[in-house]
């Protein structure tokens, strides 16, 4: 799987711990920045982890942040990103179940290790569901479309 990953400064350490862990699962890493702790602002990184995966240079993407909350914003305003912030395992599995979720976004003051790494399993292991979902996801879409025209 092709994962593209992004990070603003607070994020960096969570993210310096994600690579590894998904290239052992045999992810090639799209990683987009930051690439060092110094203080920058997120959402450049955040876009442009989103536009990797509509564009489909990438299969899922995670940002991370010091919230995950900025990030997550900041990635769902490229259209078609469908990102989730998600703080347990049960978030993950259902941003992916009912939401088609290709983003994740984390917060790397907010995890602890062993948690961040579930989280990111259960959200790379998990499919949607489609079934009633997919007039949801239809209708997320419809949103998108009417606001660009804008």
């Amino acid at each position: 799987m092709r994962t593209a990953i992004g990070s603003d400064h607070a994020g960096y350490e969570l993210k310096l711990l994600l690579v590894p862990h998904l290239q052992a699962k045999g992810h090639e890493i799209l990683d987009l920045g930051t690439h060092s702790a110094a203080m920058v602002d997120y959402p450049y990184f955040c876009a442009a982890v989103a536009r990797a995966v509509v564009r489909g240079e990438a299969d899922r993407g995670i940002v991370v942040g010091g919230s995950g909350q900025g990030e997550q914003i900041a990635a769902n305003k490229v259209r078609g990103a469908r990102a989730a912030l998600c703080h347990d395992e049960w978030t993950a599995r259902f941003s992916r179940r009912h939401n088609d979720a290709n983003i994740l976004a984390l917060g790397g003051r907010l995890l602890g290790e062993v948690l961040a790494l579930a989280i990111v399993d259960v959200f790379f292991e998990e499919t949607f569901e489609g079934g009633r979902h997919e007039r949801r996801l239809a209708q997320i879409a419809e949103i998108e479309e009417q606001e660009s025209a804008r």
